[in-house]
């Protein structure tokens, strides 16, 4: 009987700089299944809630009928399930005022409540994404991976008094320390492949090196003279750095990575937002697929986005729309979009199930949860939220049903219990209340 390989001395042993997908080699014969594999962790959000109506099932369980707004989804049915009852408590104002767009991407991951400040001062929580990589990004090149299709702005009021980072920032390493995502596909590109050549990279790590070793000479000049507020602000910024010189340390002893066959590098962002979300897409899915990371949040557009979408005739701006007033002509206009939306989902999913690993796909070794912090982004409420789980998360996750939780049921109980199939048992997260059964 052949003897498993660990995937590091496969890529010795190869001589060569070169990433691959999960091998069938890594693993026993006997135990090729889809349990052999890596689970990987999702989430993708869309902003300014859904038409409800046409996103609710009527029907709990298997035999549900696939609402207006799920079709783009119905050649994968068996793929997804469609939870309903969940809810962001800590989108919600709580004394605080306006801002419920700033609010719902900011706790959607959390499930803590946003500082309402549009100055340096800002806090929220730990995301779940970020628990996750705490935990398993120590077994990839990159921890995890923020990606969107809509730059934001890290600074300034954005949504009644709310900084710009709680609209624009779905994951946070810290309660004060948010992770910017990357929009350009070039950019991405290069963070997972590489860019330029071998000498070229050491090089640049070089440099980085070089400014680590300044900015502690720094610290150390510093620390001690500045208030405890200040002190605490330093002391969070060195392990930023300190995680980041871990993170090089890492990456100087594992093999460079070769990008796959057949794929070419992006030019930069697409004119088309069709084509930008798709290759966006792509990219993620290749990072799961060469195990560059196992950890990964798109943000398709940022909370609050007046994005028009002509090019499926909708040329007025979402936001805009999604204060609908119950006009009907409004509200279909909404539907299209969501509508769009959801078949780019389609699109992403439809790429995870069409890799093999072993004798599943995937799309069977993933988690991918998509929502929004918004459920009717006319009423502003945070309740019942649009949320929808795709993939078996290796085969511990049955699919292809329309479940319904009692009303204000934490989504952060759903989280923790995507949490437990990574093997991270965690207590709590933000506001849930246990973890999420069924």
């Amino acid at each position: 009987m052949m003897q498993p390989i660990s995937r590091r001395t496969l890529l010795r042993g190869l001589g060569a700089a070169v990433a691959l997908p999960w091998l069938e080699s890594m693993t026993p014969a006997f135990a090729r299944t889809s349990n052999s594999f890596p689970t990987r962790l999702g989430f993708l959000y869309t902003p300014n809630g859904k038409n409800m109506d046409d996103w609710t099932p009527k029907a709990e369980g298997a035999e549900y009928e696939l609402p207006a707004i799920l079709q783009p989804l119905k050649e994968l049915r068996g793929e997804f399930s469609v939870l309903t009852g969940l809810t962001a408590d800590k989108a919600r104002a709580h004394g605080d005022g306006g801002g419920d767009h700033a609010r719902a991407l900011a706790a959607f991951l959390t499930g803590a409540q946003p500082r309402k400040t549009d100055g340096s001062d800002i806090r929220a929580g730990v995301s779940v994404d970020q628990v996750a990589a705490a935990a398993v990004g120590d077994q990839t090149r990159l921890s995890s991976l923020e990606i969107g299709c809509e730059a934001g702005a890290m600074a300034g009021n954005c949504d009644s008094g709310y900084s710009c980072v709680y609209s624009s920032t779905m994951s946070w390493k810290s309660a004060t320390q948010p992770l910017p995502k990357e929009v350009n596909p070039k950019s991405v590109f290069d963070r997972l492949f590489g860019g330029g050549s071998a000498a070229e990279r050491a090089k640049a790590r070089a440099r980085r090196q070089s400014v680590i070793d300044v900015v502690r000479e720094d610290y150390k000049d510093v620390s001690g003279k500045v208030s405890k507020q200040d002190q605490r602000k330093l002391d969070e910024y060195m392990t930023s750095i300190h995680d980041i010189e871990t993170r090089l340390e890492r990456a100087m002893h594992l093999p460079d990575v070769k990008v796959p066959d057949g794929v070419a590098k992006p030019a930069g962002i697409p004119g088309s937002v069709e084509e930008h979300i798709k290759l966006m897409s792509d990219l993620l899915v290749l990072s799961f697929q060469t195990d560059v990371t196992r950890v990964a949040t798109f943000v398709i557009a940022n909370e609050g986005s007046n994005k028009p979408y002509a090019f499926i005739g909708v040329p007025e701006g979402h936001h805009d729309l999604s204060h609908h007033g119950n006009s009907q002509e409004k509200k279909a206009k909404i539907a299209k979009i969501n509508t769009f939306h959801v078949s780019q989902l389609a699109y992403l999913l439809g790429r995870l199930r069409s890799v093999k690993e072993g004798d599943g796909t995937l799309l069977d070794h993933c988690m991918i949860a998509y929502g929004s912090g918004n459920s009717d982004g006319n009423a502003h409420n945070h309740d019942n939220l649009p949320v929808l789980l795709a993939g078996k998360g290796g085969g511990t996750i049955p699919q292809g049903r329309h479940v319904r939780f009692p009303k204000e049921t934490p989504v952060n109980n759903l989280w923790l219990a995507l949490l437990g199939r990574l093997g991270v048992k965690l207590p709590s997260l933000g506001d849930s209340t246990g973890v999420l059964a069924r």
